[in-house]
């Protein structure tokens, strides 16, 4: 039966950590409450250290709305600064990546180590008289930094947790495959996804979506134990499913892939590992793809995917395992569109506030198409913004359901 207005904009009937309200996706006040309390204070995915594989190597990426520069020092260790310049507040290296002994702005051609220290001003007596700025005093803002398997990660509060403490054994199903041999980024793309950056974040984790996928369809949930694998729940919001093996000859032209099992898997195997707050590490066998985004506004977000191989392997060898990564996740891959259209249909609903709710209510005892993963985002995502994923604009709303149901989450 069709609901009519007040029947559609009632609460969902369901515990109030089983939904969230569309405003989490589309109001403004929202967004800009997220890049203070969550992006400015947890730890996020950077880029892979084999982006810097010499010493004086740089990136330059955006985070939290802020330029940041990551830099493999002289010393070989790797550094993350603000990518602003302590003069006047230029922007110091301007290109995505280069090299550079010494950090020099372009502007007045002040300079920095690798260390962050400024090493370098212009015609320096000109603030001898009337100021008290000299090298020792005008060094580059230094970011955290933490290097773990291989993954380069930041985080803007000098306060924060140490990121050891952060992730905690959330990473411990990528110790083998990524931890054994060392391993480089042979495919960087960016995807402009007209949704929100949680929308995307979402894919990563509930699976019940799955059946949308028209080669999961078949090569996954028709798999022997798809679904007897169980979620492992962590905290922070971040969580893993365990292994299973993908039946890849069940898609019509496709092989095994039993060739370059990276270490610690079987043949086929594919594992997962999400990451408050939105990094998500999946494993396929014979490939990487390390998923991040930069959230620009609350409907727009910039998917950066990466594809991970073995560094130094054979060309025939690279060939192959590329051939793995695009089948299933490069720009023309089964399963990349399939999700930007996905975020996209739900995002054109949110807009103007047409679809009011996103119902995460699913309980298969853990099993992989329950969505506690989900509702476990929802709840530290609340606690750190302080405000109810449910109703985080305080807004009336018409309730309907039993109280027992809206006082909190099902223990």
């Amino acid at each position: 039966m069709s609901r009519n207005s007040r029947e559609w904009e009632a609460l969902p009937q369901v515990p109030a950590d089983h939904y969230v309200s569309s405003d989490i996706y589309v109001e403004q006040e929202v967004f800009d409450l997220e890049i203070d309390r969550i992006f400015r204070r947890q730890w996020k995915f950077a880029c892979h250290e084999s982006e810097l594989p010499e010493k004086g190597d740089y990136r330059t990426v955006n985070h939290a709305e802020w330029p940041l520069l990551i830099h493999r020092g002289m010393d070989g260790v790797v550094r993350a600064f603000l990518n602003v310049c302590s003069h006047r507040s230029s922007l110091i290296a301007t290109a995505p990546r280069g090299n550079a002994k010494v950090l020099t702005c372009f502007f007045h051609l002040w300079g920095f180590d690798s260390t962050g220290a400024c090493t370098e001003i212009t015609k320096p007596d000109g603030y001898n008289q009337c100021s008290a700025i000299s090298k020792d005093k005008m060094g580059l803002r230094e970011v955290k930094c933490s290097v773990s398997l291989g993954m380069v990660f930041v985080n803007m509060d000098d306060e924060a947790e140490e990121f050891d403490t952060y992730v905690g054994n959330a990473l411990e199903q990528l110790i083998e495959p990524m931890g054994t041999e060392p391993l480089e980024v042979f495919h960087l793309h960016r995807v402009q996804v007209n949704g929100n950056w949680k929308q995307w974040q979402e894919t990563n984790m509930e699976l019940y979506h799955e059946r949308g996928h028209v080669v999961n369809r078949t090569t996954s949930i028709m798999a022997k134990k798809y679904h007897e694998r169980e979620w492992s729940v962590h905290p922070n919001g971040h969580g893993w499913l365990a292994p299973f093996k993908v039946e890849y000859t069940n898609y019509k032209g496709w092989d095994q892939r039993d060739a370059l099992t990276l270490p610690g898997l079987t043949p086929g195997e594919f594992r997962v590992v999400d990451l408050f707050p939105n990094t998500t590490v999946i494993v396929r066998g014979s490939v990487i793809r390390i998923d991040t985004t930069i959230p620009v506004a609350p409907g727009i977000t910039i998917l950066e995917q990466r594809g991970l191989g073995i560094e130094g392997e054979s060309a025939e060898d690279r060939r192959t395992r590329q051939k793995h990564h695009n089948q299933f996740w490069g720009p023309l891959g089964r399963n990349l569109s399939e999700d930007v259209i996905f975020v996209d249909a739900v995002a054109q609903a949110n807009k103007r506030r047409a679809g009011l709710w996103g119902i995460f209510a699913r309980h298969e005892n853990m099993m992989s198409q329950d969505d506690e993963i989900m509702r476990a985002y929802y709840r530290v995502w609340s606690a750190m913004m302080g405000r109810p994923a449910s109703n985080p604009l305080g807004r009336d709303v018409v309730a309907t359901m039993p109280t027992m149901l809206m006082e909190g989450p099902v223990k």
